[in-house]
This record gives structure tokens, C-alpha cells and sequence, in this order.
């Protein structure tokens, strides 16, 4: 992906958001706080015209030997007429206490798996690029995937990881990866 550029509006906004959330403590706060506060914010501010950031994303996959149907806490994703197209990037913020899951990921696979299947719903490409990102507090992983045969009764996830990033020290480094994304994502439909 290509390296995108900060402008000083998107710095300055950053520089705020960080004092935020160095005067707070992420870690002890409750997820909706969390999103709201840290997570959210930096997805507004990778938004570029028509692609926007939504939270609550419904989700509904039916591949032909299973079904996938849930709802992501956020994603990046096209709006037409005030209403979401098929995602992006899709985020899910690791649950915390009770209901924790002992690895994020794994939603997260399953999530980017249904962004995958309604993008190809909609262009039939037969290989679908897919990004996801799952947060735990401040701390940020990228996951970037390619699902092939779709319509197969065994679908292919080829995954990779990116380092993790810590919401506060690596901000600008989360925002050129969300922009970039969306960036791309931009460029092959203009």
C-alpha cells in the first residue's frame, strides 16, 4: 500500500486527541467509553469523501456450506444515500471481563470473511481483498486478507498480520494505515 501523507488539520487533531487520551486511563475504562473516545475519532479522521466510518455494522454472509451473521463494532465503508455499502475495513474491539474472548482474532476472521462475501456479492470478483483491525484499550492490529473461492464449499482466508500499534505512541502510524486503506480502496472505484 501506498505511504499517505498528514496534513496539519489531520496532525492538529491527532496532537488533541492524544492529550485526551494520556490523561485518561484506556486500559480502566468501559469499551463504549473506549470507543467513543479513542477508537471512533481516528476513524472519522481517516474518512475521505464518500467513504465514511460507521459503528454497529450488520453483517450477513451465506457461503454455501455455512453462514455467517453477526454485527462488527465499526468499519470504513461507502454510503450512498446516507446508507452503508459494503465494508472495507472492518473493526472489532476486543471485549474485556466477563465476556472476553481469549482471541480477538478469530472475530474478527470470521467478520472480515462477511465484509469479503458482500463485496463479492457485489462486483463478483472471484478473489476479495478484505482489511480488518481488532482493538484491545489503546492498542491496535491490522489484519490484511484475500478470501478466494467464495463460492466453493471451502472458501480460502490467506491472512497476514501487522505489528501491533499502541494507540497513543503509534497514532500517526494508525491513521497512514487507515488512510491508506481507504485510499486504495478509493482509487479502484474512481
Amino acid at each position: 500500500m501506498q505511504e499517505v501523507a498528514l496534513t496539519p488539520a489531520e496532525l492538529g487533531q491527532l496532537d488533541y486527541l492524544k492529550s485526551i487520551w494520556r490523561e485518561r486511563h484506556l486500559v480502566a475504562l468501559n469499551e463504549a467509553t473506549v470507543w467513543a473516545r479513542a477508537i471512533y475519532p481516528m476513524l472519522v479522521l481517516a474518512e475521505q469523501d464518500y467513504i465514511q466510518a460507521w459503528a454497529g455494522v450488520p453483517l450477513k454472509a451465506p457461503y454455501p456450506t455455512f453462514q455467517l451473521e453477526g454485527e462488527a463494532d465499526g468499519a470504513l465503508a461507502p454510503e450512498i444515500g446516507g446508507k452503508i455499502q459494503q465494508p472495507y475495513l472492518i473493526v472489532h474491539e476486543a471485549k474485556r471481563g466477563v465476556n472476553a474472548s481469549p482471541d480477538p482474532g478469530v472475530q474478527l476472521l470470521g467478520e472480515m470473511l462477511a465484509a469479503a462475501w458482500l463485496n463479492w456479492k457485489k462486483d463478483d470478483n472471484p478473489e476479495q481483498e478484505t482489511f480488518g483491525c481488532y482493538t484491545v484499550a489503546a492498542t491496535w492490529s491490522f489484519v490484511h486478507g484475500i478470501v478466494s473461492d467464495i463460492d466453493s464449499e471451502k472458501p480460502v482466508l490467506t491472512i497476514s498480520f501487522a505489528p501491533e500499534y499502541n494507540g497513543v505512541s503509534d497514532a500517526e502510524r494508525i491513521l497512514k494505515i487507515l488512510k491508506a486503506i481507504v485510499a486504495k480502496k478509493h482509487s479502484e472505484h474512481n
